[in-house]
């Protein structure tokens, strides 16, 4: 995998956000406490993607909940 070639332009900020919601998501699943460490290498690619598509859920209820301006979200900001 090629190193510092992301396309991202994202702050220090967006990315400690968004390791926090990760962390987050994988504690609400009960994911392998392993994780917690950094180091993703012992979860499985099962509970990887339990982890992502969570996030994504929220994140795209969250945005949905903004654009129809129904309650102000918590949790991911």
């Amino acid at each position: 995998m090629a190193q510092g070639t992301s396309k991202l332009k994202a702050t220090p900020q967006v990315f400690q956000a968004l390791n926090q919601f990760k962390y987050e998501v994988a504690n609400e699943l009960g994911i392998n406490p392993e994780y917690k460490t950094g180091y993703w290498g012992n979860i499985t690619s099962r509970e990887c993607g339990a982890v992502g598509g969570h996030m994504v859920r929220r994140m795209i209820a969250l945005a949905e909940q903004e654009l129809l301006g129904t309650q102000r979200p918590t949790g991911f900001r």
